[in-house]
């Protein structure tokens, strides 16, 4: 069994920078066209300046062999700060590479120390950014310690987001990576200026993953899996067919010897199989033919870009994963590595 679909977009990817760009870009840009590139670098990308620069770090680790894969576009990000002026947005804006800005709350995830203390100090570029019709993208977690990690998600919907909303009513936002019943119903409960990206890990598994025959590194990410309830919901807004969901890996490698440490970092490599990763989840709710537009077309249309008009084409067969890749400072194991996927893209 084959299927042929329009080229797919990556709304939301790390590719880390320097040395590692040409461990990471490849794989994306074997599969999609376009890829939404998180700003969290050490320091951080808070400039349209810095963007660029990074920008043209990745398009030099792009292959040059492939004229498909040649053509593959980073689209930046801003890191938001308590201290992000107005007038950067503006800014940003007129470069035409920058494509929306991240909030990161303070210490929520890896490289967000410098991320927003509270989102009302930032209320000023939130209005530049409705002014100029570009989204906020959201990492949708409250770091208090009080709050159980498992409901940090609904928090934060509940004491960050609903206020934003309000204030904002036209600003685009973008929930990323939402792994609960919650952040559906919430982006169910908005109008069109809101949308929400979903990882192939958190279609895939849920929180027994990270225990199954001891403690799994590698199914380490921020936010956590969830409950089975979570992960069915998450399915059920994916293969609906409302293009308020699309696709978003926030594939996000690090080294073997950072995740299996006393402190493993946070972040699921899934960039090397990502379409097929999604393929098996849509099958594996009957729904193949809802992930044109999933991966395709939804994501495209919110940020208002043109939709792809080249091709790829997977292959339903079984393979083994590799059970790992090259990287800096040693191997990064992907998802799903060492084990047997059920499709394969072809070159």
């Amino acid at each position: 069994m084959k299927l042929t679909m329009t080229r797919p977009d990556d709304w939301h990817l790390h590719v880390r920078d320097n040395d590692a760009l040409k461990y990471t870009v490849p794989f994306t840009a074997r599969q999609f066209s376009r890829a939404i590139i998180m700003p969290n670098l050490n320091p951080p990308n808070t400039t349209t300046q810095q963007a660029l620069a990074y920008r043209e770090r990745i398009i030099a680790a792009i292959p040059k062999k492939n004229k498909l894969h040649s053509q593959f576009e980073p689209l930046m990000t801003l890191y938001l700060t308590d201290n992000t002026a107005a007038a950067e947005i503006e800014t940003a804006s007129k470069s035409s590479y920058v494509h929306a800005v991240k909030l990161y709350p303070a210490g929520a995830t890896t490289n967000s120390d410098a991320g927003v203390t509270d989102l009302k100090k930032c209320y000023k570029v939130l209005a530049a950014l409705q002014k100029h019709n570009m989204p906020l993208l959201v990492h949708g977690e409250v770091n208090d310690p009080a709050v159980d990690i498992f409901d940090r998600e609904k928090v934060f919907i509940e004491t960050v987001l609903l206020p934003a909303r309000q204030a904002f009513p036209e600003l685009k936002i973008v929930f990323e990576h939402i792994t609960t019943r919650d952040a559906v119903d919430y982006v169910l409960s908005e109008d069109h200026y809101t949308a929400a990206t979903i990882t192939p890990q958190h279609l895939l598994y849920n929180r027994n993953a990270l225990f199954k025959g001891g403690i799994r590194p590698h199914y380490f990410c921020l936010p956590v899996l969830k409950r089975e309830e979570h992960r069915q919901a998450l399915n059920v807004a994916a293969t609906s067919g409302n293009a308020k969901f699309f696709l978003g890996t926030d594939s996000a490698p690090h080294a073997k010897n950072k995740k299996e440490t006393a402190c493993g970092c946070a972040g699921i490599f899934s960039a090397p199989l990502a379409i097929e990763l999604y393929a098996r989840a849509f099958d594996e709710n009957n729904a193949l033919h809802k992930l044109e537009a999933f991966a395709s077309f939804y994501g495209a249309d919110f940020y208002g870009l043109p939709r792809n008009t080249d091709t790829i084409t997977l292959q339903k067969k079984d393979w083994i994963v590799p059970a790992s890749y090259p990287f800096v400072d040693g191997p990064v194991i992907p998802l799903h590595g060492g084990e047997t996927e059920s499709w394969q893209l072809l070159s």
